[in-house]
């Protein structure tokens, strides 16, 4: 049974703050946690979610009313078969890509980066378009550096990639023929706000290699924004389910669910099974006794709007609130609970000098004894060389 806390709950109601405690407490000790998003993290940062009454969809039907019969008609991979809807889909796209390139990271993406740089985020999963995780420092699954190449047929880097993009990124753009994945440029920007798709640059060298040797054309295929439709498959698909499951095979210890309405069907099942993997990791699968601590295996779902009743054996908490508030009030209890885990840890620098690190592993700590040594004994030596007194 899901329990519902108001993040805007009175001070009086102890019961409420004392569980809100509790999950805090749980995100600062769980070493294995997941996250999964949708549109609400990034609404404070101007970007707008789906489904409120301000959101995309209504936002289409706003702009194009003689186009679309509903807003949720332009995010469907059947628009491309009609001209018009095609040309008002790459309009809208870069109005919404313009927006989204002058933001910034919101506290809840920042916060997702710390849990990464504590060693705390076993994967983010993330159902935007609009990159901020990567901006906040995430690698993301289709950066270049993630291991895509020109084709995006290479393997991802599971143990590099720390952000999974469900839906794609619309800052990128992907050939209709040969697959090659791109920057969307401002070229090619200008071109969708026209309502026109740019032609591949890929296919148009190789087909003009052809005819450069007396060989026949190629058919050159057209830039779309390198986002993923409804009834689409995801390009890296395969690639994203196995790690998933690998993602379940290390036995996560806390799921977190924020800023969405959970109305996908992938996305249902992703939460299901990851939920699923967290409760289970919290209790016994042998029959053996197992001490099992009360922080490990919560399922928290936090969302101004409640999940529905299919959600009731599967969430335990359902956090009634704002998210970046939620997640300013855990950084807070989390420093009050183990001021140690926010201690800035010296190091040395090449010269010698003491300087600072934050948010960077407990490996710090064995590099700053390893350097006091190595600069201890390259002070004995050097005074065992001039012949000094260590006593004088």
């Amino acid at each position: 049974m899901t329990v519902t806390l108001n993040l805007n709950a009175p001070l009086a109601e102890s019961s409420t703050r004392r569980t809100l405690a509790d999950i805090s407490l749980s995100v600062a000790k769980c070493k294995k946690i997941v996250i999964v998003t949708g549109a609400g993290i990034s609404c404070s940062c101007g970007i707008p979610d789906f489904r409120s009454s301000d959101g995309l969809y209504a936002l289409v039907k706003e702009q194009f009313p003689d186009v679309v019969m509903k807003g949720r008609d332009l995010f469907d991979a059947s628009l491309f078969r009609d001209q018009t809807s095609t040309s008002v889909f790459y309009t809208f796209i870069s109005q919404l890509k313009r927006s989204i390139d002058s933001a910034s990271p919101a506290p809840t993406h920042e916060f997702i980066k710390r849990l990464d740089n504590k060693h705390k985020l076993l994967r983010s999963y993330t159902q935007n378009i609009d990159g901020l995780e990567e901006k906040a420092g995430l690698l993301s699954s289709l950066s270049q550096e993630a291991g895509s190449n020109m084709k995006g047929k290479s393997k991802l880097k599971a143990d590099e990639v720390r952000n999974i993009q469900l839906h794609g990124d619309i800052r990128r753009v992907r050939c209709t023929i040969c697959s090659v994945d791109l920057l969307c440029t401002e070229e090619f920007l200008c071109m969708f706000e026209k309502g026109t798709a740019p032609d591949c640059p890929e296919c148009t060298l190789r087909s003009e290699a052809r005819i450069a040797r007396s060989a026949r054309p190629l058919k050159i295929g057209s830039l779309r924004p390198a986002i993923v439709l409804y009834d689409e498959a995801h390009p890296m698909g395969d690639d994203i389910g196995k790690i998933q499951s690998q993602d379940m095979a290390r036995k996560p210890d806390m799921l977190i669910v924020m800023g969405t309405s959970l109305k996908v069907h992938g996305l249902k099942k992703l939460v299901k099974e990851f939920a699923k993997a967290v409760h289970t990791s919290a209790s016994s699968t042998t029959g053996s006794p197992r001490r099992v601590k009360k922080w490990q295996g919560k399922v928290v779902f936090v969302n101004k709007t409640p999940p529905g009743t299919e959600w009731s054996d599967v969430i335990d908490y359902h956090i009634m609130g704002d998210v970046d508030k939620w997640v300013e009030k855990v950084t807070e209890d989390w420093r009050r609970i183990r001021p140690s885990d926010w201690e800035i840890q010296p190091m040395l620098d090449e010269h010698g000098n003491f300087k600072s690190a934050k948010d960077k592993g407990r490996t710090l700590g064995v590099r700053l004894i390893r350097q006091l040594i190595q600069a201890s004994n390259r002070q004995i030596q050097a005074e065992a060389g001039s012949g000094e007194c260590l006593a004088c």
